[in-house]
């Protein structure tokens, strides 16, 4: 329990800085995986990565797409603890 215990410390703290990045060289701003957050290729209580600040989405395939902070391609109906909400706009 103690390791998971950890990694979501860890994953807590990384989310946090978030914002900071920018900041940081990219070499150092390793992406986590997609096991240390929890990822999934669908929605979490309406939640999905499409919704999300870090989704990049893939201009020539649709529903797919990249996240700034996971590694790999992502579904853009997935979720993982990652997860921000885009500011709602208006």
């Amino acid at each position: 329990m103690g390791d998971i215990d950890t990694k979501l410390r860890r994953l807590l703290v990384a989310v946090a800085l978030l914002p900071f990045l920018g900041a940081v060289p990219r070499a150092i701003a390793a992406k986590l995986s997609k096991t240390d957050v929890k990822y999934q290729d669908q929605p979490n209580a309406g939640k999905d990565c499409d919704d999300c600040i870090q989704f990049v989405a893939d201009a020539t395939r649709k529903r797919v797409g990249t996240c700034k902070v996971v590694e790999g391609q992502v579904s853009a109906q997935g979720y993982c603890l990652a997860f921000t909400p885009k500011p709602k706009s208006g």
